[in-house]
């Protein structure tokens, strides 16, 4: 189990503050760039982490129509002809530029709700070098995760959310994160945070480890 300065540790910023947010509404993702097959298992590792969670999905968004979405591309370019992404994402090319200049291959942009809840999540996914060598499935559930909750700066820079079962060679979500999922979204908890008292909340609420999202498709695979 993790402690609770591993659970802080998660969601903390570069600049030392505590900041986390969970889901306030369903979640109607959409994926762009991706063909049908590989659209099948972006989708399905996000419903599996959200039934993870105990959250819902939707078909559509009331506001957004689709409030998660994922774009994949293999240059930052392709972004500036998507219709409307500037009215979403403002400041949207300085972005690209200071994106393409470090060469990045991903990036996320959240909105946020009255409440602080997260009311929408931006996937950009650039498709070269290693990120265009992951299987889509360890891509897919990886993002799912790191879309289900508003995580620090550098939550999972050095260790995965997800692990490898020795004896299948199956990619799973760590029994810990999905521990710490399933705790944010406890109905007890908030559904925003910025005082680190909020990672002991969570560590009081971890239970035995939770059965996590498995490698294949299904209703809880990826």
């Amino acid at each position: 189990m993790m402690t609770p300065a591993e659970i802080e540790a998660l969601f903390t910023r570069a600049d030392g503050s505590y900041a986390f947010a969970r889901w306030g509404r369903p979640i109607a993702p959409i994926v762009f760039g991706v063909e049908d097959s590989t659209l099948a298992t972006v989708k399905g590792a996000i419903e599996a982490v959200v039934t993870l969670a105990g959250h819902q999905m939707a078909e559509t968004d009331p506001e957004l129509g689709s409030n998660l979405m994922v774009f994949f591309f293999r240059d930052w370019d392709e972004l500036m002809g998507v219709p409307d992404l500037d009215r979403l994402i403002p400041g949207l090319d300085p972005l690209l530029a200071r994106l393409k200049a470090a060469d990045a291959s991903q990036y996320r942009a959240f909105r946020f709700d009255d409440q602080g809840a997260i009311q929408a999540c931006f996937v950009f996914l650039r498709m070269s070098g290693a990120m265009a060598k992951l299987p889509a499935e360890t891509l897919a559930l990886t993002q799912a995760v790191q879309a289900i909750l508003m995580w620090g700066d550098s939550a999972f820079a050095e260790t995965s959310p997800l692990a490898v079962i020795p004896d299948s060679g199956a990619t799973i979500l760590r029994p810990d994160i999905a521990g710490v999922i399933a705790a944010a979204y406890d109905r007890m908890m908030p559904v925003a945070a910025a005082d680190p008292s909020h990672a002991l909340r969570l560590f009081a609420r971890l239970q035995a480890p939770i059965d996590p999202p498995a490698g294949d498709p299904g209703p809880t695979k990826h």
